[in-house]
């Protein structure tokens, strides 16, 4: 295994958008255009894992000031429990070292279809060194659980943070906060 990350290029949103519409489900997604735009923009980075030349995933992460916000992350299915993703996240956290690496994961509801892939997941997180934070995010319609390494998120952060990565337009029309 010889991973790399790196910035995706034009020729890698192909692979990406299919990624990303196989690994979340429509009320988890953004427009797929508008992440595009805001990474090409600087206002978010989207990162591709290869081992070698082989697309295996990517990572979309907003950033301020000290805070980086692992916004979405999926490796390709076929690529699953082969130590890629944990190897992503080592390599991630090395490379925001110092900063307050979070993300938003959905919460472990017994009632849910995959409740049992939701457990694996949080599991995962874990074991790699995240730890669950004492707050709540709610983007759109959805609530998840919150994760993250280096300290908490207040919800005035999270909300700075969002907006640099929004604008003011899109924060009036799409509900998106911390509930702690």
């Amino acid at each position: 295994m010889n991973i790399s990350l790196g910035e995706a290029a034009a020729a890698d949103y192909k692979h990406i958008r299919k990624l990303y519409k196989k690994a979340f489900p429509i009320e988890e997604r953004a427009p797929f255009l508008m992440i595009k735009k805001n990474a090409m923009n600087g206002k978010a980075q989207m990162l591709v894992v290869k081992d070698k030349d082989e697309f295996i995933g990517f990572l979309y992460l907003v950033c301020h000031l000290d805070m980086a916000y692992l916004f979405f992350f999926a490796i390709e299915p076929d690529k699953w429990g082969k130590g890629y993703g944990s190897k992503v996240l080592g390599k991630l956290k090395e490379i925001y070292e110092g900063k307050r690496l979070f993300l938003a994961r959905e919460q472990l509801d017994e009632r849910s279809n995959n409740y049992r892939e939701r457990v694996k997941r949080h599991e995962f997180y874990l074991h790699n060194g995240f730890e669950d934070l004492p707050c709540r995010i709610k983007e759109a319609g959805v609530i998840y659980d919150v994760m993250g390494t280096g300290g908490k998120i207040s919800a005035e952060e999270y909300d700075a943070l969002i907006s640099s990565w929004t604008g003011k337009w899109i924060r009036k029309i799409v509900d998106m906060r911390i509930i702690e």
